[in-house]
């Protein structure tokens, strides 16, 4: 039997394995898609990749399957609702900011025609291909998703430094941060 080798991120965690191998880089082009990673990555913000995906089926129950039409209009019963669910992060900030940015979400989608001409616009349509030998190697930020972060916060997002955006950016697919020996790299 191969041994994949794999960004030393994931290695021996199966959740993490799986995640890699399957979804990390991967472009996405759906909205909906696009609106779980932007959820999840909010609600990461200040704790480790491997609590939120431990939690991402609560979440998928929790947001109603991150559809954000549905989500841009959650109420304060519901809101209070999901202050009290133990399966997800019952942060008050971050679960605001998911309806908040569920309706700004809405908005650029009313300009842009989706959430994902708006998104991909940055990197016109195609990935940016890195090449890392290492982890070290990979930033936390670029310049471009410093812009990204800004542009998204002039249009009322929370939670979306730079930080995060990058975190979407490679989740995504956008980058392609996979390091050079690994086989989702060739």
């Amino acid at each position: 039997m191969e041994v994949k080798v794999r960004c030393k991120w994931c290695v021996g965690i199966e959740i993490y394995e799986k995640y890699h191998d399957e979804e990390w880089g991967v472009p996405v082009y759906d909205d909906q898609k696009l609106f779980e990673f932007l959820i999840l990555e909010t609600f990461q913000a200040g704790l480790s990749w491997i609590t939120i995906l431990k939690k991402r089926e609560n979440f998928r129950l929790a947001f109603d399957d991150f559809n954000y039409s549905k989500v841009a209009l959650y109420s304060e019963v519901k809101i209070q609702e999901l202050m009290q669910n133990p399966g997800i992060i019952r942060n008050q900030l971050k679960i605001r900011s998911a309806v908040s940015n569920a309706i700004s979400f809405l908005k650029i989608q009313d300009e842009f025609g989706s959430f994902s001409n708006y998104i991909w616009g940055f990197v016109d349509g195609k990935p940016i291909e890195n090449t890392r030998k290492t982890l070290k190697e990979i930033p936390a930020t670029t310049l471009l998703s410093d812009a990204i972060s800004k542009d998204l916060k002039k249009r009322g997002f929370k939670f979306v430094g730079s930080t995060v955006v990058y975190a979407h950016m490679q989740a995504t697919g956008m980058v392609n941060d996979h390091v050079e020996d690994c086989w989702k790299k060739s």
